[in-house]
């Protein structure tokens, strides 16, 4: 259950202040709800990970839809070399991915720091 409303609050709250904050701002979020809801370490950096991945490739997917992908094809042919929308939007994920489920593991490591 703690996993759930985690990864809802990351991905919900993440999404709030990215409207409002730069972009990395995620990892404050990502940091404070594993800091104040007990998880083991591990499971807050799936948690993280999983739910700003979900959220990240998401919204990527649906904007880059919304466009028929035109820009993620010049996009993709920039910066991988190859020409493939869908493999954009997974790395786009897994940036945002990575930086969360630091940033959980963080939180809950700080948390299990100071309750010692």
């Amino acid at each position: 259950m703690k996993f759930i409303i985690s990864f809802i609050l990351m991905a919900l709250l993440s999404f709030v202040v990215c409207l409002f904050m730069p972009w990395y701002y995620i990892a404050v979020v990502c940091f404070l709800i594993s800091a104040t809801i007990q998880q083991k370490p591990g499971t807050a950096f799936v948690c993280g990970f999983l739910s700003l991945f979900a959220l990240w490739a998401g919204l990527s997917f649906r904007i880059s839809f919304l466009n028929d992908h035109i820009l993620a094809h010049k996009i993709s042919m920039v910066i991988l070399k190859v020409d493939n929308p869908y493999l954009l939007i997974v790395v786009t994920g897994l940036i945002g991915a990575i930086v969360a489920g630091f940033a959980s593991l963080t939180g809950s490591l700080f948390r299990n720091l100071i309750k010692k």
